[in-house]
């Protein structure tokens, strides 16, 4: 169960008497699984004991201020309430956070859509959306691959966003993200639709095997031309990955050395094939189940309209504000809260089901 405490302190149990064998520092890829495992607990813990307190504390003080007929603790007890339930809100989200890999680093692609330099611009846009959400949670957000576009936007963009449950939280934005506004690349300012594609995949672990044969790889080098030009080299650091059998790109500029390009270039390819093998699975089981498989890159999620009015509407929970501009800065959370919560119920509804 989501929030089964107990289980979650007898786990801590475990992981601390693991933690206390000396033999174990002899595995340091061990170790810092044990230990990051049981700092997520520990903090999961704390934070759902804090809760507790604070409720209780509220509540204390509200049957004193009653009994006392003081009504000037009003503001005091709102204040509280508030804060209680953003702590609820941080509790609830850690426990629908309970996928294989819901607490990995997320590798998120964005790709424009049809449309040229609007969509181009609409998919730059989306960077620095998700750039600044990381940012407001404290993730470390790292960009591997940028190509820019010829007159504004970017053709392609891959960065690795790193921090607890990254990949869980962003895992609802993959889809097609669709954009309405007076183009300012239009001569005439008509408006313009423009669409972006945004995909998230958990970056895999070393202890998970994907097997990738040397001769099923085509590999290019070039020169890196990262965002404003920083790492502009005249030597090919650059490397692109391309898998001859699925026909996957993966391009990797970020790193100052080929090898070191190269090196991540074919971490993302494990992660983007073990996605796949994934995802053909799920399509595989829909199937015997009779429902249509969701094609989750294809799919338009949400709309995002500049004019001739302000709204941004999430199309599958119905969540919408007015306020664009913050949903451009980063503020995110309404959405994937909802977002979470309806996957959650979904899921629930399937494994209830007799068929």
């Amino acid at each position: 169960m989501p929030f089964d405490m107990g289980g979650k302190r007898r786990r801590i149990a475990e992981l601390e008497e693991f933690a206390n064998q000396p033999d174990l520092w002899a595995d340091p890829q061990k170790a810092a699984q044990v230990t990051k495992e049981l700092g997520s607990l520990r903090s999961e813990v704390e934070r759902f004991e804090s809760l507790q307190e604070r409720l209780k504390s509220i509540a204390e003080l509200a049957e004193l201020a009653m009994e006392e007929g003081d009504e000037s603790v009003e503001p005091d007890l709102e204040g509280e309430l508030r804060e209680a339930e953003k702590v609820f809100r941080e509790v609830e989200i850690s426990a629908l956070l309970s996928g294989e890999h819901d607490k990995s680093n997320a590798i998120l692609s964005i790709t424009p859509g049809a449309g040229g330099t609007d969509a181009q611009d609409w998919a730059e846009m989306l960077a620095r959306m998700y750039q600044r959400w990381a940012q407001r949670h404290g993730f470390e957000f790292e960009i591997l691959d940028y190509t820019p576009g010829k007159e504004a936007g970017i053709k392609s963009f891959t960065a690795v966003i790193k921090g607890d449950y990254a990949y869980g939280l962003l895992k609802t934005e993959r889809g097609v993200h669709r954009l309405v506004r007076l183009s300012p690349f239009d001569a005439d300012h008509a408006r313009h639709t423009s669409f972006a594609a945004v995909d998230v995949i958990p970056e895999i672990g070393e202890d998970i095997k994907v097997d990738i044969r040397e001769e099923d790889l085509e590999i290019e080098t070039f020169r890196s031309s990262g965002p404003g030009g920083q790492h502009m080299q005249k030597n090919e650091t650059a490397v692109r990955i391309i898998h001859k059998p699925t026909g996957i790109v993966v391009t990797c500029q970020s790193e100052r050395s080929q090898h070191r390009n190269k090196e991540v270039a074919l971490q993302i390819l494990k992660a983007r094939l073990y996605e796949l093998e994934r995802r053909k699975r799920e399509e595989e089981l829909a199937r015997l189940r009779g429902e249509l498989p969701e094609i989750s890159f294809g799919s338009q999620i949400r709309s995002y309209v500049l004019h001739p009015y302000k709204l941004v509407k999430d199309l599958r929970t119905d969540v919408e504000t007015s306020d664009v501009e913050s949903v451009l800065d980063g503020d995110l959370d309404e959405f994937i809260y909802a977002a979470l919560k309806e996957e959650a119920s979904e899921r629930g509804a399937k494994q209830r089901s007799p068929f």
